[in-house]
């Protein structure tokens, strides 16, 4: 029992000594790149579980290897020490925890969502061996993988569907893909709010809600279901962490339960074979149609989201209360549906408008927001080009070509913007990578200092989660307890500083300032926090 107080004490302390650290970070100029150091990291600095930061690449998008402007897997290998070189304590890396990949596999188009081939890598994306070796190298900086898997579509190129689509030309039920989508006879009333495509050459309908060019799969047919599971058993077996599942509300349109039925079963089946499994869903859709799925697998939280969701609203001087109360229901609630269940918080994906076109770093809007989901639990997910401000919307286009602009590295790098966009390049930011990397207060090194603050205090990510109720100011925070040491994260989202005198606030900890970050500083005298605007604070 003695050695397990020593260890603990001397566990505390020494997360002490790293936050004190980061409070007291200098910085010193290598080359073009701004190094935030001094920083002691604990062990060997990788989180534990699933609650890391996940960094999403949109793959064509981000970096090109070979010359042909469009971004491969060679490419992600070549950028993995700007992503995290493995030494949290260097100071020199974004130092995100995890990647998401979004589709790799062989597709006509340069989404890769309507997939011809699930176990071939696209050509235009590289190898299998180049994505086994950037398994590898992540793994050996303690990164996780997840890839972007859609399992309710694929592409009419599939020759499931080709097979599929030949056994009704023949009118042959026997065949083995007769059933392998979902189809209507020529005589059906189509379905209201679903589409419905002709099958060439026959009177019979192949439902594809997404597009005419993504067929969609009969999960009622037993061997679909054996036919996918086998495909993320093969990458599974390949080394990737996990998946994120695309379009998960849509295997069976409109029928909630039942397709958390199916979920239910498939996770259930890959957690057999990795128990550890990282696994989230895309259920775009209101918390009260989420909680149905979270039995079976986490799901992105689409509330946070977006220009109208609760991190941009609240960064913009909202009430942190109302924020942290928020978050605090969401997690109980999760949690009584499943004990594994995790807060999955983001701004922008591939899918909607980026962030930094209604979040700038001018008003300090950008910084709070990363704030709010970054020094909060669960496992935040960044998009590509975010730490940099890249700017990307539909506006009258349509097309989300727009949402997936080139990444801009500013050190010759030949990645281009993908076939179909027309956003104005005159709207884009004018500062690349390398500007941004030898610039201390640029929002890069903003987004590398909160990475860092965040892994030197493990409670805010994994500990038990309590909102903090503090009258009379839209300033606000939370508690966090992980295994006996606990921390308390304020933030102020308004104009003007605020003083909180914590020994007030039931459950906050008011005896040491161990880390602040935003516009201004803080200052804790007496158990009294006073705070800057547009800063948030860590206390022990």
């Amino acid at each position: 029992m003695m050695d397990m107080k020593n260890a603990a004490l001397k566990r505390m302390l020494c997360l002490a000594l790293c936050c004190v650290l980061l409070f007291a970070a200098v910085s010193f100029a290598e080359g073009d790149e701004f190094v935030v150091s001094d920083v002691t990291f604990c062990g060997d600095g990788v989180p534990a579980g699933n609650d890391r930061v996940f960094y999403e690449i949109f793959v064509g998008s981000f970096s090109d290897s070979d010359g042909d402007g469009t971004g491969d897997i060679r490419g992600i290998i070549n950028r993995l020490d700007y992503l995290n070189d493995g030494d949290p304590a260097s100071g020199k890396s974004l130092g995100v925890e995890g990647i998401w990949l979004t589709p790799v596999f062989l597709s006509p188009s340069y989404h890769k969502y309507d997939i011809t081939d699930y176990y071939t890598i696209d050509p235009a994306f590289g190898t299998m061996d180049d994505l086994r070796e950037l398994l590898e190298k992540c793994h050996e900086r303690g990164m996780l993988v997840i890839i972007d898997l859609p399992v309710n579509h694929t592409g009419i190129s599939n020759r499931w569907f080709k097979n599929f689509q030949n056994a009704h030309l023949l009118h042959n039920p026997g065949n083995i893909y007769y059933d392998y989508y979902t189809w209507l006879p020529a005589d059906s009333r189509l379905p209201a709010g679903r589409h419905f495509m002709k099958l060439q050459g026959t009177g019979e309908y192949y439902e594809c809600n997404f597009s005419d060019n993504m067929p969609e799969l009969n999960y009622d047919n037993p061997a679909v279901r054996q036919l996918m599971l086998d495909v993320a058993l093969f990458y599974l077996d390949l080394g990737v962490d996990g998946f994120r599942f695309d379009a998960a509300k849509y295997i069976y349109y409109g029928d909630h339960a039942k397709c958390a039925e199916f979920w239910q079963w498939y996770t259930g089946e890959l957690r057999k074979v990795k128990p550890g499994i990282y696994m989230v869903a895309e259920v775009w859709d209101s918390d009260g149609i989420t909680d149905v799925y979270e039995p079976a697998v986490n799901c992105f939280d689409f509330t946070l989201s977006q220009s109208s969701g609760l991190i941009a609203s609240t960064a913009k001087q909202g009430d942190v209360n109302r924020y942290t109360a928020y978050v605090e229901n969401y997690i109980t609630r999760i949690r009584g549906l499943s004990p594994d269940a995790r807060i999955v918080p983001f701004i922008a994906n591939h899918d909607t408008d980026r962030c930094a076109g209604y979040l700038t770093v001018a008003s300090h809007h950008a910084g709070m927001a990363a704030n709010l989901y970054i020094l909060g639990p669960g496992s935040p997910f960044i998009y590509y080009g975010e730490e940099i401000g890249l700017r990307g919307s539909r506006g009258g286009a349509n097309t989300d070509a727009n949402r997936r602009l080139a990444m801009l590295w500013g050190d010759g790098d030949t990645v281009r913007d993908p076939v179909g966009t027309t956003y104005d390049p005159a709207k884009q930011t004018p500062y690349s990578v390398r500007d941004l990397l030898g610039n201390e207060n640029s929002i890069y090194t903003y987004y590398k200092r909160l990475i860092m603050i965040r892994r030197a205090n493990p409670e805010i990510a994994s500990g038990e989660y309590k909102a903090l109720v503090i009258p009379g100011t839209k300033a606000g925070g939370f508690t966090s307890t992980l295994n006996g040491s606990r921390v308390t994260v304020i933030h102020n989202t308004t104009n003007n500083t605020v003083t909180v005198d914590l020994k007030t606030v039931p459950g906050a900890c008011a005896e040491s300032l161990t880390a602040f970050i935003g516009e201004g500083k803080a200052l804790l005298e007496d158990g009294v926090l006073t705070l800057s605007s547009h800063t948030s604070a860590v206390i022990r």
